[in-house]
């Protein structure tokens, strides 16, 4: 029993190694690197949904107002159904600047969900010269630079879309855990030149708090009316650019945009309640993932401890180096993409283990028909 345990410690230690190199040789090599300073010369329109922002949306437009490199630029605000005053922050935010536009978000029809309903409207009001657009979610808050250096990167990498993932802003102790996983588990997992490269639409990834599209892409990709039933319409968005023969590259966008998510433990548990059972597909494919993820980062420190106070020295040498090398992982993530290093990287097996609780949740609420967004259902 010994000698099994020890094999099992150190085959998951060196898978769990493997995975950190990849996450490694992603960050080092294939991860795009916005510039610093860019001016572009085409129409560019920012495209900005608000459904009940009015205490969040202040930063977030008074960025947009300071953007520099953009000689056209326009912004367009849509207010979908606030009931929370949303609309007079805008108006009070922006005053009379002529490039804000404030547009009255029409109710989603049958077979469309809230938010792709309401990117569609953005991009069909966007002025006629634009030539990109740019989505951008409430709470992110760009950088002065950001929107010319992220339309220079789309132009750079010759893509039809750019998802540059802002740096993720943290407050409470879940945020902490559970947030940092949205670039790990990419960065650890996605082969980003393969991505770039192939014409699969299943190798797609995107973060739909700050997009860039060429307009043109985005017309013969079918818009959000591609995607309008789904909860995840940022990798759909992706994935129907792919099929239509787009490009999508990512890029690290923590020089860009900051980006807190949620504000609350609430707000995280019903965010991620809402999304990761579209995320993970089939709960019989989602399971063997999450157990998998379990296995390679949740176990090797239980194993460690048990090990050792059982005398298997071996074992637990081979426990401890699998924990350490996942927090090693972790901790290139948080490196690559501006995120929080020390100590919050030494807990990264209690992250998989709410991860896996808040997936278990999600596909509980959706059999039962209890998932909801923004006082809308997710069906």
């Amino acid at each position: 029993m010994t000698a099994l345990v020890t094999a099992l410690a150190w085959t998951v230690a060196g898978i769990v190694g493997g995975l950190t190199a990849h996450a490694g040789l992603n960050a080092a090599r294939w991860l795009r690197r916005p510039p610093n300073r860019a001016t572009v010369r085409e129409p560019v329109a920012v495209l900005l949904p608000l459904r009940d922002e009015a205490d969040r949306v202040t930063p977030c437009l008074r960025a947009l107002l300071a953007q520099r490199g953009v000689p056209e630029l326009e912004i367009v605000v849509l207010d979908d159904g606030s009931t929370d005053g949303t609309a007079q922050v805008v108006r009070a935010v922006a005053g009379d600047d002529p490039r804000v536009r404030l547009l009255s978000g029409a109710p989603p029809p049958a077979g469309w969900l809230g938010k792709p309903y309401a990117c569609q409207q953005l991009a069909d009001r966007a002025g006629p010269a634009a030539t990109a657009l740019v989505f951008v979610d409430a709470d992110v808050v760009l950088a002065p630079h950001a929107v010319a250096a992220a339309v220079a990167t789309l132009r750079t990498a010759s893509a039809t879309l750019l998802s540059p993932y802002p740096r993720i802003v943290t407050g409470s102790a879940a945020e902490r855990l559970v947030q940092p996983l949205l670039q790990w588990l990419w960065l650890t997992f996605l082969p980003l030149r393969a991505m770039e490269r192939s014409a699969r639409p299943s190798l797609a990834a995107a973060g739909g708090q700050f997009l860039v599209l060429d307009r043109a892409g985005y017309r013969r990709a079918g818009g959000h009316a591609a995607v309008r039933d789904r909860v995840l319409e940022d990798i759909e968005l992706a994935r129907a650019v792919k099929r239509a023969g787009g490009r999508i590259a990512l890029a690290d966008g923590s020089t860009l945009a900051d980006c807190r998510m949620y504000r609350s433990w609430s707000e995280l548990r019903d965010g991620y309640g809402k999304s990761l059972w579209a995320a993970f597909g089939p709960a019989a494919g989602a399971t063997a993932v999450i157990l998998l993820l379990l296995l390679l980062y949740a176990v090797p420190p239980v194993l460690a401890v048990v090990a050792a106070f059982g005398g298997a020295r071996t074992a637990a040498l081979g426990g401890l180096t699998g924990y350490l090398l996942g927090v090693a992982g972790r901790l290139v993530s948080a490196r690559a993409t501006g995120g929080r290093g020390w100590p919050d990287v030494l807990a990264h097996p209690v992250s998989v283990v709410l991860l896996g609780w808040l997936t278990v949740r999600s596909y509980h609420l959706r059999r039962r028909g209890r998932l909801s967004w923004r006082g809308r259902p997710v069906r």
